[in-house]
């Protein structure tokens, strides 16, 4: 049996092909845009390149993301809720809460031990607590997205970021600048502001332990190590970059059932 999980999501578009087994096969990220059906379809076939295996060889396909209605030749959408529930427990069965940052969301889910979701909360209204917010700063600062995590490494001491609003960062940013803060400082002020907001809705939901993180803002290894001393525990982060996927392995392996 081969699954495929799709995930359209804002920024990237990311595809897993499993089989039967629970191996993950093959996996492939591009960058969304605005072709979100000829994405989701490139993503999908570079996976079965891959692997080697034909179309017709694939049993069932599950599209996850904002961009989930837009993948013409799925068999099924699930929301990203349900997909990074899923995916969460995949890598950690007794996953309890799991908190996924992306580029322009952050959700809040707590786990039941069925799988289902039993409560979630979501900040999708302001940029300012999901991966945009991140980039924005970087970019006032003349880096790019993919330096935000070389950056974040050379912080000695974070300054204070207020993360109130994502358009008044910039301000902020200029400010600390003109006082010769290091860049690195301010870019983990930023992140400890993120990190602030995504605790704030943990806790909401009334949160249990064992907290699991995913999302593409996971691959900074800053990022979960700011949410556990925020947080005063243990958290876990999906091995290998996969925090990125947790989403598509989580339709991929509800497409088995």
């Amino acid at each position: 049996m081969h699954t495929v999980g799709i995930d359209v999501g804002s920024t990237y578009t990311k595809a897993v092909l499993m089989n039967g087994e629970g191996e993950i096969l093959a996996h492939c990220i591009r960058n969304t845009g605005f072709k979100l059906t000829q994405i989701a379809r490139e993503c999908f076939e570079t996976c079965l390149e891959t692997a080697n295996i034909k179309a017709s060889s694939c049993d069932y396909v599950i599209a996850t993301g904002m961009g989930r209605h837009q993948c013409d030749f799925k068999d099924l959408a699930v929301t990203e809720l349900t997909a990074g529930a899923r995916g969460a427990k995949f890598f950690f069965p007794e996953t309890g809460t799991v908190l996924d940052i992306g580029g322009q969301t952050m959700k809040a889910s707590r786990i039941e031990s069925s799988g289902k979701v039993g409560a979630f909360r979501m900040n999708d209204k302001c940029a300012a607590g999901t991966g945009a917010f991140l980039e924005k700063t970087a970019r006032y600062m003349g880096y790019s997205t993919q330096e935000i995590g070389p950056l974040m490494e050379t912080s000695r001491e974070s300054v204070p970021i207020s993360g109130v609003c994502a358009a008044f960062t910039e301000s902020e940013v200029i400010n600390h600048l003109s006082l010769g803060t290091p860049p690195g400082d301010i870019m983990q002020g930023a992140v400890e502001s993120l990190t602030t907001r995504s605790v704030q809705l943990m806790k909401r939901i009334k949160g249990q332990p064992e907290f699991t993180l995913i999302g593409g803002l996971l691959r900074f290894k800053s990022m979960a190590t700011t949410v556990e001393s925020v947080l005063g525990t243990h958290v876990n982060v999906p091995p290998d970059g996969h925090c990125q996927f947790a989403c598509a392995i989580g339709a991929a392996q509800l497409a088995q059932v």
